[in-house]
């Protein structure tokens, strides 16, 4: 049985543990680096995690990148509708 995982939101950088710890669904995350900077993608939803705190996004985006999760300069998701 596949387990859903809910899209994230929270207030503090640990609320977004999931994003870089969480093994069982480490590929649904991805790093995109777009013109405007880098986001946070989930490949599940097919859209950007949205992270409105600059500070908490850098943050993240640093402890992601040290666990490892994959980076991109290319659309990571599917074709959109």
């Amino acid at each position: 049985m596949k387990r859903q995982v809910d899209v994230v939101h929270a207030d503090t950088v640990e609320g977004y543990a999931r994003l870089w710890r969480d093994d069982e669904h480490r590929l649904r995350w991805v790093i995109w680096n777009t013109t405007a900077g880098a986001e946070v993608f989930d490949r599940e939803t097919n859209c950007p995690v949205p992270i409105d705190d600059e500070e908490i996004l850098r943050e993240v985006l640093s402890r992601m990148r040290a666990a490892g999760v994959p980076e991109s300069d290319e659309y990571p998701g599917r074709p959109c509708a």
